[in-house]
């Protein structure tokens, strides 16, 4: 019998124009935790910032090889599963962030909303509240 190696995501990368604008949005309105904002290599910018309750850690930055190639606000529905759409929204209006109309497809809800570069994301709640993997 053979073994799957586990491989967990941990990194996305989110590209965006300005690396400030993007940490001080996610930091400041969306309440994401601040992991590490440092410079190395001269003018390489590393940013990591983390969704509350996640295991895998946003990366924003400038002259990082390859990755900084990707063109800005590329990134569409990326999904941050909640288990109360209703509170998820309301902290993150309360905040100053800009969401989309609550959307039921099928008993799942979705809530969408966009980075000042427009890169998007999806709130998603499952049916019966909850998390699937749990």
């Amino acid at each position: 019998m053979t073994s799957t190696v586990e491989m967990r995501l941990e990194l996305i990368h989110v590209p965006v124009s300005d690396v400030d604008r993007a940490r001080d949005f996610y930091v400041e309105k969306c309440g994401w935790q601040l992991l590490t904002d440092h410079v190395q290599m001269n003018d390489m910018r590393i940013v990591q910032i983390c969704p509350p309750g996640s295991g895998c850690a946003i990366l924003l930055g400038r002259n990082i090889p390859e990755i900084s190639d990707m063109p800005v606000g590329v990134q569409k529905g990326l999904h941050l599963v909640v288990a109360n759409m209703d509170e998820a929204v309301a902290d993150l209006s309360g905040r100053g962030v800009e969401l989309g109309e609550v959307q039921d497809l099928g008993g799942v809800l979705y809530c969408r909303f966009e980075d000042p570069d427009g890169n998007s994301w999806l709130l998603q709640q499952w049916a019966e509240g909850g998390f699937p993997h749990e």
